[in-house]
């Protein structure tokens, strides 16, 4: 039997790194990494995954995505024949939103932004309070590979304006129940990981490990 090309998407600006501790039987699957790439000056979201979707080489793979990779990964199906599609601390459609997202979208709020402090995660650190606000940006300064301001821009204003209003059931929707970017309030349905946060592809890898194998092979 032919191993199963299970291709991963990471959170926005992050590397392939965060799945480093995400170990899938070698006998039955084959684990790829996709990378984000700067996009180019005014490039759509659909453009974009166009683009993406031309790394993956393997005929119906599995898509996994984290948080805007999640959406990515949904955006990437619409262009290639995928056996399953998993999402992590993401959403199935902009329905799931929390408020503040929406409100942003209506006033642009996201424009206002000062990317170029998000860019210096080391600044970050000095005007931060708290162990556990510290304990994150050392997360951010190991996984975060991308600091191009065009990038991020674009990334949060591809995220603030995505349109897809009607969840696709066939999404496998992987959820922590603590994520305090896409609140489990806002989720209309998934698989609920108790304790997990937004980040909880780093620190909940022993429950993805355990249940990924069967999530991934059910019918």
């Amino acid at each position: 039997m032919s191993k199963i090309p299970v291709y991963f998407m990471p959170g926005l600006a992050a590397s392939s790194a965060i799945f480093e501790r995400i170990n899938l039987d070698e006998a039955v699957f084959e684990m790829y990494f996709l990378e984000w790439e700067i996009p180019t000056i005014k490039e759509s979201l659909t453009d974009y995954s166009i683009r993406i979707a031309k790394k993956i080489k393997h005929p119906n793979p599995v898509l996994i995505g984290v948080s805007f990779g999640g959406i990515l990964v949904q955006e990437i199906a619409k262009h290639i024949n995928a056996r399953k599609i998993i999402i992590i601390s993401s959403v199935r459609s902009s329905v799931e939103f929390p408020r503040r997202m929406r409100i942003g979208k209506k006033t642009q709020a996201y424009k206002l932004i000062p990317m170029k402090i998000l860019l210096n995660i080391e600044s970050l650190a000095k005007y931060s309070f708290g162990e556990r606000i510290n304990k994150r940006i050392k997360l951010y300064e190991k996984f975060l590979s991308v600091r191009d301001i065009h990038y991020l821009q674009w990334a949060v204003e591809s995220v603030i304006r995505w349109d897809r209003t009607e969840i696709d059931e066939k999404v496998v929707h992987i959820h922590g129940d603590q994520d305090d970017v896409f609140p489990i309030k806002y989720i209309k349905s998934c698989i609920i990981v108790k304790g997990g946060t937004h980040v909880m592809i780093l620190n909940k890898y022993k429950w993805l490990n355990e249940n990924l194998p069967s999530i991934i092979l059910e019918e």
